[in-house]
């Protein structure tokens, strides 16, 4: 059968919701990369001008607009895979680098098409599936991982054979809206994927906000270096991240739903794929779900690899085919979100606990925590750790339990000398730090916090600075450069971390790079902005030895 020409494929898309990631898509799925006559194509199409659609293709690193981009090598050059030897992984295969991708237990990723290669050997690469969460060691009660490691979990009879949309089934035969809403609110559940705002309360907000028709934004565009719970809780558990949307939308009045993907995760979209099938022949998803009068729609969308995407505003814009810069706040999502409406935009790993909560009570989610800290959260631990992987620990659980007894210390003998919290967003901890306990408040008390919950390890046989200098440059080469406190703070930071520019006096080089980073989080238009200079703080608060040997070029 002939590929479908540019006119085809416009007309195939241009009505659906969001249409432009998809339309740039098939383009791209057909030609290898995104030619400027097809960009012409959408942009008469979408009746988008031409000039705002090349600077938003632009945006996306994984978007090739050179013939042949699709079959090209992606490496992941990340923190972790930089340490196993990504750099000449990538000279080996004549490839592009391309930031953290999101399998930091299993390094390094290699992309090219829709397959994902993993290995450190050009000649040994190999294909597999997502590693399985293993249980925790003390056996303590869990609950997004709570039966993710159930014989055929991933399909609907798999899901089902555990009590699988039992939650949705109690949530719209049982109960009303606002009840849903009461017991997420009483359960403490709070957003994963870094803000923590609490989902009952953005719930109720959709829920009385005027206009419609209403959104449940799924945000899973997992793009923290050090980050990559999403990937397994979606590869093994994706129907409770189905039911978990649904089960929001109920409670909020939303009636459709979209799944914004990250690029990086191709073989977690033929899964996505298989289980809305699964869910709407089903009755699940669709119109009339369980033979009620409630109707929701879902739909996936892939993103075209931007770090920025994973903060709300810009995911939003992505969504919408706008330039993807996040937005001013107010007015927030809650009441003017997709296309100005009001949406509920949740992360993968707030959603799943959804279903459990409304099948075993907010109590019962509430009881899951330490020190009277509700419920639980997934740590990816990944870096210098004898066993990396995902780990689900109850809130309060003391840090080094997690290092040393789950996580098996360092390897090779080594000595743990530091970690990064919120994947690289919360900087370092080190010394005494590391005596901090999993909850926001512990972590804030050492000037840091869990966002998203990576957790990178270094042993003592790293360069702090040089670790320093690639987090920093991640952060620069990843700012939208919509704010310059951002884009040219990032970059001042990055020159003072190579080595070369910047002041000779230790005393100096402090004061300069504290004023950047100051000025950043005072002034910044998003997280990344607010979140890089914790780098270089902690740096200078946790090894000012280091700092002062790589000021004096010793």
């Amino acid at each position: 059968m002939a590929d479908p020409s540019d006119a085809e494929l416009v007309r195939r898309w241009k009505d659906e919701p969001a249409p432009l990631l998809p339309l740039l898509h098939a383009f791209h799925d057909r030609d290898g990369y995104v030619s400027d006559e097809a960009i012409r194509s959408i942009s008469a199409g979408l009746k988008t001008p031409l000039a705002d659609l090349f600077g938003t293709v632009t945006f996306y690193h994984h978007l090739s607009r050179k013939p042949g981009g699709l079959d090209g090598f992606r490496v992941c050059t990340g923190p972790i895979c930089a340490l196993r030897g990504a750099q000449e992984l990538c000279d080996a295969l004549n490839g592009v680098p391309m930031a953290c991708a999101g399998r930091c237990d299993e390094p390094i990723p290699v992309i090219q098409d829709r397959r994902v290669l993993v290995g450190t050997n050009a000649r040994r690469l190999r294909e597999g599936p997502t590693p399985m969460p293993a249980e925790n060691p003390d056996g303590l009660e869990e609950c997004a991982f709570r039966h993710i490691r159930s014989p055929n979990r991933s399909n609907l009879n798999g899901y089902r054979a555990t009590r699988g949309y039992d939650g949705l089934k109690r949530a719209i035969t049982q109960m009303k809206p606002a009840a849903v809403v009461a017991t997420v609110t009483e359960s403490g559940l709070a957003g994963r994927g870094g803000a923590g705002f609490p989902t009952g309360a953005k719930w109720e907000a959709v829920s009385k906000a005027t206009g419609g028709p209403k959104t449940v934004v799924c945000n899973a565009d997992e793009g923290e270096p050090g980050c990559f719970k999403d990937r397994a809780l979606l590869d093994h558990d994706p129907h409770a991240v189905l039911e978990g949307m649904v089960i929001a939308a109920f409670a909020t009045g939303a009636t459709r739903g979209f799944i914004y993907l990250r690029y990086e995760y191709p073989q977690t979209l033929n899964t996505l794929e298989c289980a809305i099938e699964e869910a709407e022949a089903a009755g699940l998803i669709g119109d009339g779900i369980l033979g009620t009068e409630f109707n929701f729609q879902i739909y996936i969308r892939r993103g075209g690899g931007a770090y920025v995407c994973g903060e709300e505003g810009s995911l939003l814009n992505s969504l919408e085919g706008r330039h993807p810069f996040p937005r001013n706040r107010p007015p927030y999502p809650v009441t003017h979100g997709f296309e100005d409406l009001p949406t509920a935009v949740n992360n993968v790993e707030t959603l799943v606990a959804v279903p459990q909560i409304i099948r075993k009570g907010s109590e019962w989610y509430r009881s899951l925590g330490l020190n009277g800290q509700p419920g639980t959260k997934v740590i990816s631990l990944s870096g210098d750790i004898a066993i990396p992987g995902n780990y689900e620990v109850p809130f309060g659980l003391p840090l080094k339990t997690l290092l040393y007894d789950w996580g098996g210390g360092a390897p090779d003998g080594r000595n743990i000398q530091a970690v990064t919290m919120a994947g690289l967003s919360g900087g370092f901890l080190a010394s005494d730090a590391l005596e901090a306990t999993l909850d926001e408040p512990s972590l804030q008390g050492y000037g840091s916090f869990l966002g998203a919950g990576g957790i990178i390890v270094f042993d003592d046989s790293r360069d702090m600075v040089e670790v320093a200098h690639g987090a920093m440059a991640f952060f620069a080469d990843e700012s939208c450069g919509k704010c310059f406190p951002c884009r040219i703070g990032t970059r001042r930071l990055v020159e003072r971390l190579n080595g070369v520019d910047g002041p000779a006096q230790a005393g100096q080089w402090r004061a300069e790079v504290h004023d950047i980073g100051q000025t950043m989080m005072a002034t910044s238009a998003c997280g990344l902005g607010t979140a890089a200079p914790l780098v270089t703080e902690s740096l200078m608060k946790y090894f000012p030895d280091q700092v002062e040997r790589h000021v004096l070029r010793q």
